[in-house]
Parts: structure tokens; C-alpha cells; sequence
């Protein structure tokens, strides 16, 4: 059974889904692909997940959360689910390029598209960090939630990017 709620955020309302024992969605209230979704909140286990996932995402928000421990399950192709296990594994407060994802996921050619796709599909926003992926020129480009959200949560960041800078120019 899906379970579905609205919660608020510093950049919109956000939607948040879960099955089970883990979230399935979370999605900005009218970005691409927003899902068909009626808000049901009575299966106690489910609001448990909901519970958390907002607990956590309001951490984040006030700066004071940089890992999800939520449990989250991705349903996605295969080659998605690649995609987004490598997005994960992008540390808070850093940046990648689509074709250094490419690159991490051992693909060749103009593979930096696909690989821009299946971020574009990523059905678990700010979580899986898929807002931490740039252009190989270090542009802002595709994001579901619209580019001003993606803008938003760099900024977010952006402390831990600065430092993170910092130590390179210093060798550190």
C-alpha cells in the first residue's frame, strides 16, 4: 500500500511517498513527472517513514543534516538505478559533471545525455542529490524541480563547497 503527504519547504511544497518500510517519492509540488498521488496517512508504519523523511529533510533545510538515513526504495530501469547509486555517493557540499558520471559509471561516447535522463527520472529529489550534478562547463542544467530549486540547494550547500574549495587551493 502507498501512502502519500505534503509537507512544506524553504522552496515549495514537497510530496512525499512511501511503501512499507521505505520512501518511494519525493517530489516538488509540480515539477516533471510529478506522480498521480492521493494523500493517505493511515497505515502506521508507512506515516512512520513519512514522519522521518520530514524530520530529516527539516535537519537538511536548517543545515544541520548532510546524511539521509531515511530508508529509501528507487524503482526505476536498471540503467537508472545505476545512475542514481552513483548520485548517492556524491558527498554533501560537492559538485559533478554529468560526464564525470558517465566516466564513474564506466560508460563511453555522448553517454553524459543518458546519463542526464535517468537523473532527470530520479524519483527521490534532494536525497538522492541528483541537484548536485552540473555541466561539464560547471553550468546549471536539468533539474525536475526547476533550475531555480537546483540553484537553491547549492546554495544550501554552498558553505561546504566553499571549504571544500578552500582545502584544495591549500593542499589539504
Amino acid at each position: 500500500m502507498k501512502q502519500c503527504t505534503l509537507i512544506a519547504s524553504p522552496f515549495g511544497d514537497i510530496l512525499l511517498r512511501a511503501e512499507g518500510d521505505a520512501l518511494t517519492g519525493l517530489y516538488f509540488v509540480g515539477q516533471k513527472h510529478y506522480p498521480d498521488a492521493r494523500i493517505d496517512n493511515r497505515d502506521t508504519q508507512i506515516a512512520h517513514v513519512l514522519r522521518q523523511t520530514e524530520d530529516e529533510l527539516a535537519e537538511y533545510f536548517a543545515g544541520e543534516r548532510k546524511v539521509f538515513t531515511v530508508n529509501v526504495q528507487l524503482s526505476g530501469t536498471a540503467f537508472q538505478r545505476r545512475v542514481w547509486h552513483e548520485l548517492v555517493k556524491i558527498p554533501y557540499g560537492h559538485i559533478e559533471s554529468y560526464g564525470g558520471l558517465a566516466d564513474r559509471l564506466g560508460l563511453e561516447g555522448n553517454s553524459a545525455r543518458a546519463v542526464g535522463a535517468a537523473s532527470g527520472r530520479n524519483p527521490v529529489a534532494i536525497i538522492v542529490p541528483c541537484h548536485r550534478v552540473l555541466s561539464v562547463a560547471g553550468e546549471l542544467t536539468g533539474y525536475a524541480g526547476g533550475l531555480e530549486r537546483k540553484q537553491g540547494l547549492l546554495a544550501l550547500e554552498r558553505p561546504a563547497i566553499t571549504s571544500a574549495r578552500q582545502m584544495n587551493l591549500f593542499g589539504a
